[in-house]
């Protein structure tokens, strides 16, 4: 194996995408961050360009514009379906990226870069949700991550949609007035609740998680209904936790390994200090990963270990 030799890791969601150029050995060359690039059904193509065109840009980047990198891994949310996931794999092999090509889900390569190949249970909250982890056996599972129409419990997307209907039930007087109508209006730069409707039925999963802010900013200012919609989140991603512990654990009160990821869990969140403060009530075996959790940087010790294989 020669230390010229690179690969690429990948880390697709529906927010954004982070490509990460590395050494034979782990050493990041570049890095570059750019759209989102989640897999819906019949998506390949498009999500294989957003790929090809940041991978491109890190390679140029690191100066490697005339190297074909040994390996390269994408982790990318909307790939848990088998079908979704070898779709995008053959639309990234046909554009010839690198030697060899690997692409599984987004959880997974978080689970590689938080706890490698020992136990634990990786949380995800971002646009969208899941719990995602490996019991001491080595057995995979996952809970949650059913996609924004009936799924994604406590991300960003859930708490956008929440929002709509608490704006909409405080206009009718169904529920008291809160700041979350001003809040929301000036989010979605409409001037009416009314307007609000034809603007919800054309917004995407990413436009409606891009409400969450407001949300989290009016439950800092103690707005009843925001603060009790954070508070739903954190339960629902306290639930994800909790099945999916007695599923791996076979006792959800045994001791494991947790970490929290995501553009909602991040170390600073008020959702993130609302559910650690019930993982401590509820699941006091439950310890927290003490390290940020780098999705790119695990599908690069997952493509090191592919090139390793093959080597």
């Amino acid at each position: 194996m020669s230390d010229s030799e690179i690969v690429v890791g990948v880390d697709a969601g529906g927010s954004k995408t982070r490509v990460i150029v590395a050494t034979a050995l782990g050493e990041t060359l570049a890095e570059v961050t750019g759209g989102g690039a989640a897999m819906t059904p019949g998506n390949a193509d498009h999500c294989a360009d957003v790929i090809t065109a940041l991978v491109q840009s890190a390679l140029e980047s690191a100066e490697q514009s005339g190297t074909t990198p040994r390996a390269l891994y994408a982790g990318v949310a909307g790939t848990g379906r088998e079908a979704e996931q070898i779709a995008l794999q053959d639309a990234l092999s046909r554009r010839e990226l690198a030697d060899d090509v690997a692409v599984e889900t987004d959880a997974g390569i978080a689970l590689a870069d938080a706890f490698g190949d020992r136990s634990g249970v990786l949380l995800i909250a971002g646009t969208g949700s899941i719990a995602f982890g490996r019991s001491p056996a080595g057995m995979l599972a996952r809970c949650g991550g059913w996609g924004p129409t009936f799924g994604d419990e406590g991300s960003g997307t859930w708490i956008g949609r929440r929002a709509l209907s608490v704006v909409a039930a405080a206009h009718d007087g169904r529920e008291p007035e809160t700041a979350l109508t001003g809040a929301i209006l000036t989010a979605a730069q409409v001037n009416e609740v009314e307007q609000l409707i034809p603007w919800a039925i054309a917004a995407d999963r990413d436009t409606l998680a891009a409400l969450a802010p407001s949300v989290l900013a009016m439950a800092m200012q103690d707005d009843v209904r925001a603060n009790s919609i954070v508070d739903m989140a954190a339960e629902e991603l306290l639930l994800h936790v909790r099945a999916l512990a007695k599923r791996l654990f076979v006792d959800e009160r045994a001791g494991f390994a947790l970490a929290l990821t995501g553009g909602l869990l991040h170390r600073k969140s008020l959702l993130r200090k609302r559910l650690e403060r019930r993982l401590r009530a509820a699941m006091p075996g439950a310890t927290i990963h003490p390290d940020e959790v780098d999705g790119a940087r695990g599908a690069v010790k997952l493509a090191m270990q592919i090139m390793t294989a093959r080597t």
